[in-house]
C-alpha cells in the first residue's frame, strides 16, 4: 500500500530565470513559425549569458525558399520576450543585449524519418513519455508543484502591474506539503528566493513584502506556526537572470511537469514543434491521465507512452493508477487507443497543436493550466471522459 502520511517538496522557477528566459524566447520563436506556416518543424535552443542571447537550431518549412524572411524576425523577438520579462539590468537589458541567430534548415535525413508517403506520418524521435494526475488538487495536478507554481505566477502579476516595484523578475520557490491519509493538509516548509532592486532591502524586508501573497495562494490552514520559512536565505539577490547564472533551454523539465511526483522521459518541451513526441505526446500522456482521473477510474495516475523514429503508432500504453484504480489497468490500457489517435498526426489533431500556443507554457508549468479558448492548454481540457467511461 502507498504511503499515506509523508512530506513531499517540489519547487518552482519564475519566468526570469535564467534557464526559463530561454525557453521562453525558444517558444516564441516556435509560435512566430507557426502563425506563419502550421507545418512548420522547428527544434530551437536558446543560450543566455551577461548581455549575449545565442538562438540555434533548425527550420523545416512547408516552402523553404521562405526561411529567410521568417528569420528576419528572430532578434526582435528575443527582445520584445526580454522586455516582457522584465530585464533592463546593465548587464541584461532588452535594448543592448547582443542576440546571435544560429538557426538553420532542418536535416533532410531528420526530415524523411517524419515525413511518409501520406504527409505527416512518423514520430519525429525514439522515446517515453509520460502524464500523470491526481484528484488532490483542483487542477488534478500534485499540490507541492501546483502552489509553487502559484506563488511565483502571484509575485510576478504584482511585479509587472507596479504594486511591487522592489521585486526583480528572476525568482525561485520551493514548499513542503505534508501529507496525511495520502492527501495535503499543510506545509512545514517554505522556501522563496527573490531578486530586488532596492540593494538596502534585507531577507526580513523581502519577507514582509512576499508574505501576504504567499498566505493569499495558499489554501486556509496550510500556514501554522510549526511553518519554517526561508526567505532568500543567503542575504541580498540584485544581480538576477543570465547576468547572475547562465541560462539554457530545456533545463527545468522537472519543473515543467509534476515536480518530481511523476516519472519523466527525459525530453524537454520548449522550442519543439509538435511532430517531435517529446512534447506532443508528454502533453497527450497528461490528457489521458487528467481524463482518466476526472472520469473517477482512479485517485491517481500515470500513463507512459513510447515511441519510435519515423514509426506512427506507439510502440506500447502503460497505465498505473498507483492502488487507487476503480477500474483495472489493462482495462484503461485497452481503451485509451479507442477513444484517441496516438500517431503524431493524430495527437495534433485532436489538441489542436498545429497553432501558436506555446510561449504561454514557458513558465509556471505545461500542466495544471485552464485550457483557453483559442487553443492553449487544450491537453487541460477534460472532454475524453464519457468516451472512457463507455470504452471502459
Amino acid at each position: 500500500m502507498a504511503r499515506q502520511n509523508y512530506t513531499f517538496t517540489s519547487e518552482s522557477v519564475s519566468e526570469g530565470h535564467p534557464d526559463k528566459v530561454c525557453d521562453r524566447i525558444s517558444d516564441a520563436i516556435l509560435d512566430a513559425f507557426l502563425a506563419e506556416d502550421p507545418m512548420a518543424r522547428v527544434a530551437c535552443e536558446t543560450f543566455a549569458t551577461t548581455n549575449r542571447v545565442v538562438i540555434g537550431g533548425e527550420v523545416g518549412l512547408t516552402d523553404q525558399d521562405k526561411l529567410a524572411e521568417y528569420m528576419g524576425n528572430v532578434d526582435q523577438i528575443a527582445r520584445e520576450c526580454i522586455r516582457d520579462i522584465g530585464y533592463e539590468q546593465d548587464k541584461f537589458h532588452w535594448e543592448t543585449v547582443e542576440v546571435t541567430n544560429l538557426l538553420h534548415e532542418q536535416s533532410a535525413h531528420i526530415a524523411q524519418g517524419v515525413t511518409g508517403e501520406r504527409g505527416d506520418e512518423g514520430a519525429g524521435d525514439q522515446g517515453i513519455m509520460f502524464g500523470y494526475a491526481t484528484n488532490e488538487t483542483e487542477a488534478l495536478m500534485p499540490a507541492p508543484i501546483q502552489f509553487s507554481h502559484a506563488i511565483l505566477r502571484r509575485l510576478a502579476e504584482v511585479r509587472k502591474d507596479g504594486t511591487e516595484p522592489t521585486l526583480g523578475p528572476d525568482a525561485k520557490s520551493q514548499l513542503s506539503v505534508v501529507y496525511e491519509g495520502g492527501k495535503p493538509v499543510g506545509v512545514s516548509s517554505i522556501v522563496l528566493s527573490t531578486q530586488h532592486m532596492d540593494e538596502a532591502m534585507t531577507s526580513a524586508d523581502v519577507r514582509a513584502v512576499v508574505e501576504p501573497y504567499i498566505r493569499e495562494v495558499l489554501p486556509e490552514g496550510w500556514i501554522s506556526d510549526a511553518t519554517a520559512w526561508h526567505v532568500n536565505p543567503t542575504g541580498k539577490f540584485v544581480i538576477g537572470g543570465p547576468d547572475g547564472d547562465a541560462g539554457l533551454t530545456g533545463r527545468k523539465i522537472i519543473v515543467d511537469t509534476y515536480g518530481g511526483a511523476a516519472p519523466h522521459g527525459g525530453g524537454a518541451f520548449s522550442g519543439k514543434d509538435p511532430t517531435k513526441v517529446d512534447r506532443s505526446a508528454a502533453y497527450a500522456s497528461r490528457y489521458l491521465a487528467k481524463n482518466i482521473v476526472a472520469a473517477g477510474m482512479a485517485d491517481k495516475c500515470t500513463v507512459q507512452l513510447s515511441y519510435a523514429i519515423g514509426v506512427a503508432a506507439p510502440l506500447s500504453i502503460y497505465v498505473d493508477t498507483h492502488g487507487t484504480g476503480e477500474v483495472e489497468a489493462s482495462a484503461i490500457e485497452a481503451a485509451i487507443p479507442q477513444v484517441m489517435d496516438l500517431t503524431p498526426r493524430g495527437i495534433r489533431t485532436a489538441l489542436g497543436m498545429n497553432k501558436p500556443i506555446y510561449q504561454r507554457t514557458a513558465a509556471y508549468g505545461h500542466f495544471g493550466r485552464a485550457p483557453e479558448a483559442d487553443g492553449g492548454f487544450s491537453w487541460e481540457r477534460t472532454d475524453l471522459v464519457e468516451a472512457l467511461k463507455k470504452s471502459v
